[in-house]
Order: structure tokens, then sequence, then C-alpha cells
């Protein structure tokens, strides 16, 4: 194989990894037009369009899904036997990015992270800290840390901790206006909700075996869990907080749970990356440190 058809191959894959011309443009340092040039002599050199292209988006034709399936595998196994001869240590090295929750990153993962960049001098992070889920590939990102999330068979997952909810107040909101003792009873109390996409998010209880999502309204609401926190000891109201941002509270007595019979989890806390055969030390030896941190429970879940 010439160095013209591997740069033709390269081109495809990343133009389908990120459905964007423009992006793999950018990634492989070409313009736009000659990355499509590239992917137009590859389907004529095989007779079968690879790609479907409207104004708006790039996707794959059935013939291109299983050319591209093949040509991630060659990619792959170019870079393993890159890797395999290398000279260097397999030690952690270069750049790392890292994409966080704000209030769980900043709280559990950047202890770790500081500890982690201490052992490894040769080692530089970018951590951008977001509640939106950001697209790792198109963005470049090696690493994130995310709280459930939707499924993209683009990425690994690999489950870290759970994430439980609990239900709670301080114990002077609780003398001055009763404990709930079920979920219907919370429609006296000022409920501090979290809000997303502009509006309160229900809670989430479990009754009988199943999930239920219960409405809520009160004196307090903020589109930052901290703020919500703070606003739950501050004796606004009962709120429904994760462990990782009130285990400390609740074991120094500062809050209360409620409802603990109705108490459900929510998604798992997963490390999440892009899914190439070899899996840089940078990486694989950051999952493994979180992995060993929050093994067999989490310090923030343990009372």
């Amino acid at each position: 194989m010439n160095i013209d058809r591997m740069g033709d191959i390269i081109a495809f894959v990343r133009t389908a990894d990120a459905r964007s011309f423009t992006v793999a443009a950018e990634q492989l340092g070409l313009s736009r037009s000659a990355v499509g040039k590239r992917i137009v002599r590859l389907e004529e050199r095989l007779g079968l369009r690879l790609l479907h292209r409207t104004t708006r988006s790039v996707s794959l034709s059935d013939e291109g899904a299983a050319f591209y399936e093949r040509c991630q595998r060659i990619l792959a196994d170019l870079d393993e036997a890159e890797a395999v001869m290398a000279t260097r240590k397999e030690e952690p090295r270069g750049k790392l990015r890292l994409d966080v929750p704000v209030s769980f990153g900043r709280l559990h993962v950047l202890p770790i992270l500081h500890r982690f960049m201490a052992e490894w001098p040769e080692l530089v992070v970018n951590v951008s800290f977001n509640d939106r889920y950001v697209d790792l590939i198109e963005e470049g990102v090696d690493l994130a840390i995310r709280i459930g999330g939707a499924e993209d068979s683009r990425l690994i997952a690999r489950t870290l901790a759970p994430h439980r909810l609990v239900t709670c107040a301080t114990p002077e909101y609780l003398k001055a206006y009763g404990t709930p003792v079920n979920l219907n009873d919370l429609a006296d109390h000022s409920c501090l909700a979290f809000i997303h996409g502009g509006r309160p998010a229900e809670w989430r209880f479990t009754r009988d075996g199943v999930i239920r999502s219960v409405p809520v309204h009160g004196r307090f609401c903020a589109g930052n869990a901290e703020a919500l926190r703070d606003g739950v000891l501050a004796g606004y109201g009962i709120g429904q907080l994760a462990t990782f941002l009130v285990g400390d509270d609740l074991r120094a007595g500062r809050l209360v749970p409620v409802l603990q019979e109705h108490a459900t989890t929510g998604e798992p806390i997963r490390a999440v990356y892009p899914s190439p055969r070899h899996l840089s030390p940078k990486v694989r030896r950051f999952i493994d440190l979180i992995a060993e941190n929050w093994s067999p429970s989490p310090d923030w879940d343990k009372r």
C-alpha cells in the first residue's frame, strides 16, 4: 500500500468519526477540499459510495460502515505496532485532556489528579469542567468522568462508583416544619429543586420497586448542585442531593436524611474514553488510580 492510499483511508476514518469534513480537515491539517478529494479518490478506486453527504451532515453508507470497521482495525494495528516498538517507557507523559462534571470534578476528581501529576512530572493536564456531555472525539478529549449520560458506541465506559441520592434537610428545618413520612407529605414542604433545561427537575423515588418522579416546589432553586446544597444547609427546605456532595454533612449531623425507604440511585459514575485498541499509559493509569481510590466504596458513601 502506498502512502497516498493510507492518507485516503485516514481521511475517510477521521471524517466518519467526526461526521464532518471540516473537523476532519482541522485534525489532519488539510483543507476541507483536500479531505473531500481524498475520499472521492478512495470511493472511485473502490467503486463504492462510502459516505452520504448533505449540506448539514455526513453519514456512512452500508458499504462505508463495513469498510470503516475494517479500516479502524488496520489503523489500530498500526498504532499497536508503534506502541510495542516504542523505546520510551510505559509512563504517563505528554498532554492529558480531561473533562469532568463541575461540582463532582472539583470535589472528588481533582484531589486524585493532583497526586497523579505529582507522581508523573512529565504530564501536562488540561481540565474542562462541564455539566453538558461533550463529544470527546470531536473535541479531542482523552478521558471524561461522567455521571450517567447517553450511550455512545464510539466510546468505552468503565464504571467507577455508584451515584446515590439522599433526600435531606437540616435538623432545625425538620423541627420547625415536621418530618415527611410519605411522598405525599412533600407537597406541604419547601423542596429545593435543581434547574435543568430551564425547568425545576423532578425528584426520583422508589416505591413498590418502581421508580417514581415527583414534581417539587420551594423557596429556592439553582442550576448548580453546590449552591443547592448551601440552600439546604441555610434552612430553606428539603433537598434531594448526591451523597458525593453531602456525605460529610450527613456524617456530621448538619443534614438529616428523610424518606430513606424510598431512596433511589442515579446512573453510575463512569470513566469514558474513545476506543483505541492500545490505551495510552496516561489514561489507563489515571483510571486505575481513580478506581483504586473509590473501591470497594467511595469515601463520600461511608457512614
